[in-house]
């Protein structure tokens, strides 16, 4: 474990104006407030936040993220507050303490939203301070470092997965790829464990067969670049197992295919040298067509500069060589912290400038939920790049298969969501058209536009789908407003009262409503809440007089009472004593051929005869009951069908359906949207009517309206 003189001596090294009290006194106060805590490796968990800071002290980074990697579980695991961080180490420090923190008062029903909404905090406090994700990084490769002391597989393996979606993404998207590596080979074995014996054991035997392709190469650079007066490093390391997983599983090439078993690294001394390097590389061995990539003039998103290129090299090996200067290099390596061995007025928040962040932010500002947040979240941090180019000429990167709507969204959201369609190179292009790299995109708008639901079928960027579903669920809640406010004023009609807009209000209060007439309206659309409930609330003489009609699927009058059992039903050939429910699966009417199913503990289910749910009974006949319908000619009985309707998107249809099964002497028990589009929408409605004809005759009515493209019984 670090000693603390130790440690001072390590921040010292590269910063001599080190406020050592302060340091110091970190170092006591986590020390004392971790007191006898232990980690699972039998460690005192103090020694955990002391690597934390150690493995940042070799970043190179400042006093106060040191003190912050200190005390970064203080708050979450000991009886430390907010206040006392603040009060003995300043406002800076108890935010950055607090951002790591992954405390959450809220409580989740899963795993996953507890997940999100953590993350949630954790963006914001790191888009104020990007120095609060470099301890956040440092803390997780410190734990997996040490996750082979944690008994339960299943434990390390969530860990892991974890550390794959999460962490080592934010690390290659700050250009930490040296700490992505390490965090992405620590959690390969655990959550595919198969998979990474197997690489393993065959990449041991490839590099004891290509051990000497190696050397050979880095002498032939090393010699070719003295003939041309280049003072260059060469390096050649062995590639990453997990990444080279990645490139076996999604791009389907072999392992023995590949040309990057080794990555062999030139680093120059400036700019010029770089070009001038790739000239000789090239010069002196065959490149592979379609495989360079000149990452200074266009750098990755996380600042990321070098030249790769694949050459046929000696044995008439495929390697690839990455050239770059020392500055690039170390940038390269340590992305984001390097900047405060550059910048001596390194900005604490650099995070601002990184667009990929504010995309994020602007994704988790709209997300519906916690889940939906870091499934755009993933999206927007796994990208392949493409880069294109604005007619102004400003470098827009987009992951690969991105669209011309990606393009618009990643300029701005206002411009994704007008957006008609595009020029890609001067040519025109339809909103789906996928993007190459150096396109230069012209998007065409207009302010009639609105973003299509069908859209997010062919988008690739988090950003896009986040705000195309977000502008959908806002004209879902419109639609639903509309729907029940005409559902509740054919209510009020139906029952001969008057409609009066603040009585929904009243509604709101008493069943706990947010949003006033608003949200009632919304429920009743979206048939969270029954129309008639409301009617109820406002008017409870309704409910009295609705306590005599029967449960489930069957509506009887109070002038002919039903409970289950007592065989009321106009029903022949039930069995005494046995209670009788009509199934919901096929809604069957008077008048329809109808069968009966002795269930154990339910008594008897009435179904048509031609349910799909009979097909499970066909090995029992003895549960089977021929039944009949036998309704008395004074009857006043309710009984509920179904239909599925295609309407039209057009203002007052569902006005007019609602008044055509009025006029038809029946009622709308349900309603329930299944499918939209900007033409039509899939309704399912349950109607009261007296039988099967009665049922067909609201259908004809329907079906002659010009606001009804389709409409048919459903038995489903």
């Amino acid at each position: 474990m670090i000693r603390q003189f130790e440690l001072v001596d390590m921040v010292k090294a590269y910063d001599p104006d080190l406020d050592e009290m302060r340091l110091n006194r970190a170092y006591v106060f986590s020390m004392k407030a971790h007191g006898m805590q232990k980690r699972a490796s039998g460690d005192p968990y103090f020694s955990h936040p002391l690597e934390v800071a150690g493995i940042l002290t070799e970043m190179q980074l400042d006093c106060d993220t040191i003190v912050t990697a200190l005390l970064h579980d203080t708050i979450e695991d000991t009886v430390a507050t907010y206040e006392q961080i603040e009060e003995l180490f300043g406002q800076d420090i108890a935010k950055m303490v607090d951002g790591v923190t992954k405390l959450s008062e809220l409580e989740y029903t899963s795993e996953s939203s507890k997940q999100a909404e953590n993350f949630r905090k954790f963006l914001l406090a790191m888009s104020n301070d990007i120095r609060v994700l470099l301890v956040k990084l440092a803390d997780r490769l410190h734990n997996m470092r040490t996750l082979h002391y944690i008994k339960k597989p299943e434990k390390r393996a969530r860990i892991s997965r974890e550390t794959l979606d999460i962490y080592a993404p934010l690390a290659e998207r700050i250009g930490m790829q040296e700490l992505m590596n390490e965090l992405e080979d620590l959690a390969f074995p655990h959550v595919y464990p198969e998979a990474h014996e197997s690489i393993m054991k065959r990449l041991d035997y490839l590099y004891a067969n290509t051990e000497n392709v190696r050397d050979e190469v880095i002498r032939e650079l090393e010699k070719i670049f003295a003939e041309n007066f280049l003072d260059a490093e060469v390096i050649g390391r062995r590639k990453q197992p997990y990444s080279i997983w990645k490139k076996i599983t999604y791009r389907n090439v072999s392992l023995e295919n590949q040309a990057d078993l080794f990555a062999f690294r030139v680093i120059v001394d400036d700019i010029e040298d770089c070009y001038k390097a790739l000239g000789v590389v090239h010069k002196t061995w065959q490149a592979v067509p379609g495989l360079l990539k000149d990452y200074i003039s266009m750098p990755k998103p996380n600042g990321y500069q070098s030249l790769h290129t694949v050459v046929i090299g000696p044995q008439r090996k495929r390697i690839e060589v990455q050239i770059r200067s020392t500055e690039m290099d170390i940038i390269a390596e340590k992305g984001v912290a390097a900047h405060w061995r550059y910048k001596n007025d390194a900005s604490k928040k650099d995070g601002v400038h990184y667009r990929w962040l504010q995309d994020l932010l602007e994704i988790m500002e709209h997300a519906a939920d916690p889940e939906e947040f870091l499934e755009h979240t993933k999206i927007a941090m796994y990208q392949n790049q493409v880069f294109c180019f604005t007619p102004k000429g400003e470098l827009i990167n987009l992951p690969a298969g991105a669209t011309v709507v990606d393009f618009a969204y990643a300029v701005h959201t206002k411009v994704g969501d007008t957006c008609v369609g595009g020029k890609v190179n001067g040519e025109p292009a339809q909103l789906n058209r996928v993007l190459a790299n150096g396109d230069q995109i012209e998007i065409l708008r207009s302010n009639a536009q609105k973003p299509h639901k069908n859209w997010e079928q062919f988008v690739a960027t988090g950003k896009a789908k986040a705000a195309i579903r977000r502008y959908t669920r806002q004209e879902q809640k419109k639609e639903y407003i509309a729907l029940g406010e005409e559902i509740l004023k054919h209510s009020f009609e139906q029952e001969e009262r008057e409609y009066n807009k603040k009585a929904i209000t009243s509604a709101a209060k008493k069943l706990n409503l947010k949003g006033g007439s608003g949200t009632v309206f919304e429920k009743v659309g979206s048939g969270e809440i029954s129309d008639r409930k409301v009617l109820e609330i406002v008017f409870p003489s309704l409910k009295n007089k609705n306590e005599t009609k029967g449960t489930g699927s069957i509506v009887v009058d109070t002038k002919r009472p039903h409970k289950a059992g007592d065989n009321q039903l106009p029903i022949k050939g039930l069995t005494p004593g046995l209670d009788v429910h009509i199934s919901k699966c096929c809604h069957p009417l008077p008048g329809d051929r109808i069968v009966g199913i002795v269930a154990e503990g339910k008594g008897i289910m009435v179904h048509t005869i031609d349910c799909e749910a009979l097909d499970v009974y066909t090995e029992t006949p003895e549960d089977w009951l021929d039944l009949s319908w036998s309704p008395p000619e004074d009857s006043v009985d309710i009984f509920q069908g179904r239909v599925d309707m295609s309407l039209k998107h057009m203002t007052g249809a569902m006005a007019s359906v609602l008044s055509l099964v009025a006029q038809d002497e029946a009622n709308v028990s349900n309603i329930k949207i299944n499918e939209r589009s900007a033409d039509v929408f899939r309704i399912e409605l349950d109607l009261e009517v007296r039988d099967a004809k009665h049922l067909t005759d609201v259908i004809t009515a329907l079906r002659a309206s010009k606001y009804v493209s389709s409409i048919e019984r459903a038995f489903t």
